[in-house]
């Protein structure tokens, strides 16, 4: 059976470098900005880039933020996609977001270091995971990121990372999995996470 991936196309992220490593896997992606054909997707990945307030605004106009809460497939969001799942982000004074994750997202506080967070860090696990399959050892395997914002440490958390203070990586809420790094850009791990997404998790 041919598994149907959708990437979502928030109008807020660059797809190209995303529908490449999938395509590295052997799948062709659906690119769609259409609820009807993100509803028939087999495995959902929510990509973003930029701000929170911005991609809110651009899921309400296509119609789309529905469509993503009551997917009842695995649903991947990367970097910005992943903190659109929280309730709200402190952005601009407080933005609200999608919900799924009853968590709120937080400007990291990093010290003397410069934001954003950006380049390769070492992942955690906190939990054994299928999006990790694979992946788990007791150094943490390295990730691509580039963020200033992410959730705190939570029940939700699968993962964490660390810069000036430890943040959530990875999160899990039933078929919702979010991660803060961008696995299309980091690697054999990245790689291997993605396909586990696509043929491992349920």
């Amino acid at each position: 059976m041919t598994v149907k991936i959708v990437v979502l196309d928030t109008g807020c992220c660059n797809l190209t470098s995303l529908c490449a490593a999938i395509r590295r896997l052997g799948v062709e992606p659906i690119v769609t900005d259409e609820a009807s054909v993100a509803r028939q997707a087999d495995r959902l990945f929510l990509p973003g880039v930029g701000t929170a307030q911005a991609a809110m605004r651009e899921l309400q106009k296509r119609g789309l933020t529905q469509c993503i809460v009551g997917s009842l497939c695995p649903v991947l969001g990367i970097c910005l996609g992943m903190q659109l799942l929280g309730a709200q982000s402190e952005e601009s004074g407080g933005v609200p977001m999608l919900g799924v994750i009853d968590q709120t997202v937080s400007k990291l506080q990093v010290g003397e270091l410069t934001l954003p967070h950006m380049g390769w860090n070492r992942v955690k696990l906190t939990t054994n995971d299928p999006l990790f399959e694979g992946l788990q050892n007791p150094l943490g395997e390295y990730f691509y990121f580039v963020h200033s914002y992410a959730y705190s440490v939570n029940p939700q958390t699968i993962a964490t990372a660390e810069y000036g203070v430890e943040f959530s990586a990875a999160i899990r809420q039933g078929n919702f999995y979010g991660v803060q790094f961008h696995p299309e850009r980091s690697g054999a791990a990245g790689a291997r996470l993605l396909a586990n997404f696509i043929g491992g998790v349920q």
